[in-house]
């Protein structure tokens, strides 16, 4: 079946004349008119999602004849379309006037910054080359059909689009990014994985639905809606079971099944690559299948019917091109809506957001619209860690893979006074609820030379680099992320703003329960209390309230039928994943989110199936 990939094509070459030149007789060629550059090679940097990105410029016959990206820190799978198709826009146009790459703005803006620096030096104009292509749209829409249309393709767009397909329906996914993958795909990549037989596999015999379901609730502050819970603890093990066999996702069942505060049972495992891992799988996947898929083609709004039925969707594509999507069910599986400060609660959008550029609520956006009035819960809530670093305003990255593995060595938590005041070992939410209540929402992570050595190894998954690591330490403190280094711990305090007598004993204090194998202030378990906080050089690691996850979302029934305001079924509308709201109540748990996700987009695709019988 043919598949549609909307990449970015831009066929206009730049208005206006652009005279050739040589290096070997500049005098000759030297560009007098707008636009005209001299011929060469040029290497220029721009700043990326996750660090520098080095670009190489050729110019022949006063043209931009190439233009290549040598070198960049990016992420896998996200950032693909962006290194790909920015640089051939910027040639096919002869301008930097290309449309960014939804879901890899940063990427895509860190190569024009890039081309810019290389148009300077081949003595041009950046803004000479600022000439905006022509819209090249369509002027009618083209009209599709099919049974269902996934709107979303993330991780729950993914399930509902490969077991619908699998269930024989004709299914069309729209997608506004340029890849397949959403958030799972940069996550750390952890499931819950209850009731599965990987679980048994690895060892957990007795976990239970009501085990997960209590769990859950703890953890949501029992603001979850039981029975969407319910749905999913019961469900949950057979997704990871058919993902594993059917879609082929691998698990990393070497590591085993993860330890964590928030679960009774031990029920969560990793993907096998991470995130990645699971996204480049599923790609596959869905290439191999009868899924028609179009890429960078935003849905709009929602077609109903004269008796309110959704019967489709109104999307455009990059280019401008639209189409009236007639189907018989729509799964709505759009994520959620941290990069959205509009649907934020305003206690919410205190915190760092870290989440996808993409995440803008367009699903919420669309149901909620006059004339399919779906109704909403939860939209004040989001899934809050505790250990963001601010790298640019209002803008985190995660240390979480850092601080794991400190935290097996002697790191400790302190907060601005310098004082102890959480167990590290403890739940997310713990040491949330903890950090909340402190000066700035503000904790630091305190460790030794020999334990940032290993937490700085383990953050190259979350796009922290090692060089931006070592201009953070040279600002020591000037600038946020705060990353501040002394030789001794008087010299560390000083520089942080702290009393040194008073971190001086908060560090002494721990190493006597080191010393004893308890610790008699907050708890932390003996397996962690193996190592004393040794030499320095000392380290202080701001660590903030971040999201991405927002729990809020669409009303659902447990057949995931998306509800109006009068309670009343919308028919045609289904959601999954992240758009739905209440599963989670005001938080979420480890590796619940993918498993949510995915768990949902089967579940929705079921249960058109069962509607169109």
């Amino acid at each position: 079946m043919k598949k549609v990939l909307a990449f970015v094509v831009i066929a206009l070459m730049l208005v206006g004349m652009l005279t050739g030149c040589t290096t070997s007789a500049p005098a000759d060629n030297t560009a007098e008119q707008a636009g005209s550059l001299k011929d060469g090679t040029y290497v220029g940097t721009g700043n990326g999602n996750n660090g520098d990105i080095k670009v190489e410029m050729k110019v022949e016959g006063g043209k931009i004849a190439a233009v290549t990206v040598l070198e960049h820190e990016e992420t896998p799978g996200m950032s693909d379309a962006a290194i790909e198709n920015i640089p051939k826009a910027i040639v096919s146009g002869q301008t930097i006037a290309v449309d960014t790459i939804s879901g890899a703005t940063n990427s895509s803006n860190g190569i024009i910054e890039a081309v810019k620096s290389c148009i300077e030096q081949a003595g041009g104009n950046p803004a000479d080359f600022e000439i905006a292509k022509e819209d090249g749209s369509s002027a009618e829409a083209e009209d599709l059909t099919a049974d269902v249309v996934v709107v979303g393709g993330g991780a729950a767009g993914i399930a509902a689009s490969l077991r619908a397909d699998e269930l024989g329906l004709k299914t069309i996914l729209v997608e506004k990014t340029a890849t397949i993958g959403g958030t799972i795909a940069v996550s750390g990549g952890n499931q819950v994985v209850t009731l599965s037989e990987l679980q048994k596999e690895a060892g957990v015999i007795d976990d239970s639905v009501e085990s997960m379901v209590e769990d859950f609730m703890k953890n949501g502050a029992n603001k979850n809606v039981t029975e969407l819970t319910t749905l999913f603890a019961e469900n949950v093990g057979a997704t990871t079971d058919w993902l594993n066999k059917y879609v082929g996702i691998q698990y990393d069942m070497k590591s085993g099944l993860h330890k964590l505060a928030e679960y009774s049972h031990d029920r969560e495992l990793a993907f096998e690559g991470g995130g990645a891992g699971f996204a480049e799988q599923a790609r596959k996947n869905i290439e191999d299948s009868g899924v028609e898929v179009y890429l960078q083609t935003r849905a709009e709004k929602l077609i109903t019917d004269d008796n309110g039925a959704v019967v489709g969707v109104v999307a455009k594509d990059n280019e401008g091109n639209s189409y009236n999507i007639s189907a018989k069910a729509v799964i709505m599986a759009t994520g959620g809506y941290g990069n959205n400060k509009d649907l934020l609660s305003d206690e919410m959008d205190k915190a760092l957001y870290y989440g996808l550029a993409s995440s803008t609520g367009d699903g919420v956006i669309m149901a909620t619209e006059e004339g399919v009035d779906a109704a909403t819960r939860l939209m004040e809530y989001g899934k809050r860690y505790p250990n963001g670093i601010e790298v640019s305003e209002g803008i985190a990255k995660s240390t979480i893979a850092g601080n794991i593995a400190a935290f097996n060595e002697s790191a400790i938590l302190v907060n601005t006074d310098g004082k102890r005041v959480v167990n590290e070992k403890a739940s997310n939410r713990d040491i949330l609820e903890v950090e909340l209540d402190q000066k700035d929402q503000m904790l630091y992570l305190l460790m030794d030379q020999q334990t940032f050595d290993i937490f700085k190894s383990k953050l190259s998954a979350a796009g922290i680099t090692e060089s931006s690591m070592d201009e953070w330490l040279e600002n020591n403190g000037s600038t946020t992320p705060y990353f501040f280094h002394g030789d001794n711990i008087e010299d560390l305090a000083t520089k942080a703003g702290m009393d040194a007598s008073v971190l001086q004993s908060t560090v002494s204090s721990y190493n006597e329960f080191v010393q004893a194998g308890e610790d008699t202030e907050f708890g932390r378990p003996a397996d962690y209390l193996k190592k004393e906080i040794g030499e320095g050089p000392y380290y202080l690691v701001e660590q903030k309230p971040r999201f991405a996850t927002t729990m809020g979302g669409l009303v659902v029934n447990t057949n995931l039928q998306v509800m109006n305001t009068s309670e009343e079924v919308i028919p045609g509308l289904f959601a999954a994943g992240e758009v739905v709201g209440g599963v989670m109540g005001d938080d979420s748990p480890s590796g619940a989110n993918n498993a949510w996700a995915l768990t949902a987009g089967k579940l929705s695709a079921e249960a058109v199936a069962a509607e169109l019988k």
